[in-house]
């Protein structure tokens, strides 16, 4: 009942909201500001007037067919920035024209569009954000550019139906922004898609990501210090992870997605399947200090990934409650699903309900046989097929059907250190090979279909 108030409680924000429409005869048409759109001239200054003038009396900038040549530009307060069906705003390749919000520092925070402590703008239309692949040899990892978006300290803002291709960098960059909706936007050809950070006294609160379609050869949707996030209805095909949380997050909604492999952007690795589907991992990247609470995964798909859904707690954060219902998956092809703390405090309740998960398979015995480390960054192999549960406090397995594809030798589940796993109605293929289908080591309570099961 606790998970169902607060999903009720979160879709009540997302509420519609009132959109300009355009016209040719919009308030601030770019061209009467001097921009040429031939995709040959600087257009930076013509476009950065046209949001100024924009900005005294609040209104619409609107972008004409046509391709613009821009270094960064600034949104500002109060305006909307329309681009028509045919505006390709396009990167320049000289990356001193790019700039980093003012309260930011460093090439890592360069954007081709920036906002810094802004309130109440919107980017929207049919046109064509174009990062132009403007990669850095002296940036992160010898390539990384700038990114397509960075807003920074920014509330009540919303990106919509345009389409973001050829990013050097993240697609939509925002930190410690809130009432932030992103909506029926395109990400693809480039690396991360919309990555959002907030910070321990200042979290991003209220995001919606609905309706987009990502094709990224980095992760589609990362960050942390989430507070009140949905993110629903969308396309999500990458290289690497689906969603991954990097840090906490409290009453994160994620609904009605489509995940699946292989990925249609290379990487170095080349087309793969998608890593984990979904990545719950605080503290995966630098510490992070809080609770992943109240966390809801409702009726997604997944296909070709090498793992569905894989929790890993680190030290400095906690892992409360976390439900994952109506999962339907296939094509799992290296990783069963995994929820593991390995500090002192155990995930606190974990409930899978309504799934179907298939496996590859092909899992020998003596993989069940082999000590689990610590898990790094990526999925590995684990000892068991199905699912792997370490230090967990409760564990309810409900309604629940796993198969695969080719016989595997380990045990559908082990658990170890979880003080009361429920299992009801839930099936497996059983092969005489393997003694034990579900195995447990420190498992104080073990209800199985009503019945306690002795150890």
């Amino acid at each position: 009942m606790k998970m169902k108030k607060h999903l009720f409680s979160a879709l009540l924000g997302l509420q519609c909201i009132a959109l300009p429409c355009c016209a040719a005869n919009s308030d601030f048409n770019i061209r009467d500001y001097g921009a040429v759109g031939d995709g040959i001239t600087l257009d930076t200054i013509a476009i950065q007037k046209a949001l100024d003038a924009a900005a005294v009396s609040g209104g619409q900038v609107y972008l004409p067919s046509g391709r613009y040549l821009s270094g960064t530009i600034q949104l500002r307060s109060g305006v909307t920035f329309y681009l028509e069906a045919g505006a390709r705003l396009i990167g320049t390749t000289n990356l001193n024209e790019y700039r980093t919000p003012q309260s930011r520092q460093g090439k890592w925070q360069r954007a081709l569009i920036i906002a810094d402590n802004a309130d109440d703008f919107q980017v929207m239309g049919q046109g064509t954000i174009d990062g132009n692949k403007v990669f850095d040899p002296t940036g992160e990892e010898h390539k990384r550019g700038p990114h397509a978006f960075n807003m920074v300290n920014c509330r009540k803002f919303t990106l919509r139906d345009f389409s973001i291709v050829d990013h050097a960098n993240y697609a939509i960059f925002f930190q410690e922004c809130d009432n932030v909706e992103i909506r029926n936007v395109k990400i693809s050809n480039g690396w991360d898609g919309v990555h959002f950070r907030g910070q321990p006294g200042h979290w991003c609160h209220n995001v919606n990501i609905i309706g987009c379609h990502f094709y990224t050869g980095d992760d589609c949707i990362a960050g942390d210090y989430w507070d009140r996030t949905v993110i629903s209805d969308c396309i999500i095909n990458s290289v690497c992870n689906g969603i991954r949380l990097i840090g906490p997050a409290t009453h994160l909604i994620i609904n009605n997605c489509l995940f699946y492999g292989p990925s249609t952007q290379p990487r170095e690795q080349g087309r793969r399947n998608m890593l984990s589907g979904i990545l719950l991992q605080p503290g995966a990247w630098s510490k992070t200090q809080g609770v992943v609470d109240d966390v809801f995964l409702a009726d997604n798909t997944m296909h070709n990934v090498a793992s569905p859904v894989t929790i890993w707690n680190n030290l400095g954060n906690t892992i409360g409650h976390i439900t994952v219902s109506g999962l339907d998956a296939s094509g799992i092809d290296k990783a069963a699903f995994s929820a593991e703390s390995w500090t002192e405090a155990p995930i606190t309740n974990l409930v899978l309900q309504n799934i179907h998960a298939e496996f590859n398979g092909g899992g020998e015995a003596s993989q069940a046989q082999q000590a689990v480390k610590k898990p790094g960054f990526d999925v590995r192999s684990l000892p068991a097929w199905g699912l792997y549960a370490r230090n967990v406090h409760e564990l309810t397995i409900e309604d629940v059907r796993m198969s695969f594809a080719t016989d595997d030798f380990r045990p559908v589940v082990v658990a170890d250190g979880v003080e009361k796993l429920r299992i009801e109605n839930f099936r497996y293929p059983s092969l005489p090979g393997v003694p034990i289908s579900i195995f447990t080591t420190n498992v104080s309570q073990f209800i199985m279909n009503g019945t306690n099961v002795h150890q």
